[in-house]
């Protein structure tokens, strides 16, 4: 009962930091952030619900392609409430200041929205719409589950990658996790997400998981390079591109099979 208990607790505060739904208050002990970054994924298994259920809604109403892609795109920022996108502006603005790793590191922490922030936001809402525009059919269905690899990937990275700094939310919940059980689930939930992509269309779910492969190991070396580790924002980071590579390589993919 103690550990039905204390991954009961874990979910919440994993709903309740990552995503807009209500969860259960919960105390935020060193015991029940255990198992947090476990049940990461789950956000994802909802957005994938929610973007699969709005494609068929939309069809079914015959809603103009404009709105079906829009919402299509909102349905991830409205359900994490954009941490994950405030982590990718924060980032896109460190990256292209080309300052000292100190500084950078301190750029991060600015709560204030820079330049590079702004055009780097507007060219990826820019390109993700046009990515969706052409996810039809049986993309959708891969489509939906990319948002749980994008997390387990996200969460293993958590408690496998040095960190930028001993302070901040990653430090806070690598430093109380049990590693090895999120590394393992995490391994699994990948597993158990590419199967079922692979069931729905072996060539789409082998270019979106390549994508995500690609976008994995361009998330550290960039934040080894850059950073010397990673943090929150780089996570967040990490997640963003991932959700726009995995499409992208499938919509590529979906092209490629036309012409041949």
């Amino acid at each position: 009962m103690r550990i039905l208990k204390r991954c009961w607790n874990s979910m919440n505060i994993a709903f309740s930091m990552y995503s807009k739904i209500p969860a259960a208050q919960c105390d935020w002990s060193e015991e029940n952030m255990k198992y947090v970054m476990c049940f990461f994924p789950w956000v994802g298994i909802v957005i994938g619900l929610l973007g699969f259920g709005w494609d068929k809604l939309a069809a079914y109403l015959n809603v103009r392609d404009a709105l079906r892609n829009v919402v299509l795109l909102v349905i991830p920022v409205a359900v994490t409430g954009g941490i994950h996108l405030d982590g990718f502006l924060d980032t896109s603005d460190a990256m292209s200041s080309w300052r000292p790793m100190e500084k950078r590191l301190e750029i991060l922490k600015d709560s204030h929205a820079g330049a590079f922030a702004i055009i780097c936001g507007i060219g990826y809402f820019f390109l993700l719409y046009g990515v969706l525009d052409s996810v039809r059919d049986e993309l959708v269905a891969v489509y939906a589950c990319c948002f749980v690899v994008s997390r387990s990937l996200s969460a293993f990275s958590v408690v496998t990658f040095p960190k930028a700094s001993s302070k901040g939310t990653v430090a806070g919940f690598s430093r109380n996790a049990e590693t090895r059980v999120i590394q393992i689930t995490s391994i699994c939930y990948i597993l158990a997400a590419g199967r079922i992509m692979i069931l729905i269309q072996p060539v789409y779910a082998g270019a979106a998981l390549a994508g995500a492969a690609l976008a994995f190991a361009w998330y550290y070396y960039r934040a080894m390079k850059y950073f010397g580790g990673i943090n929150g924002d780089l996570a967040g980071y990490f997640l963003t591109i991932c959700e726009l590579a995995m499409p992208a390589a499938m919509v590529a993919a979906a092209s490629v099979l036309a012409v041949l």
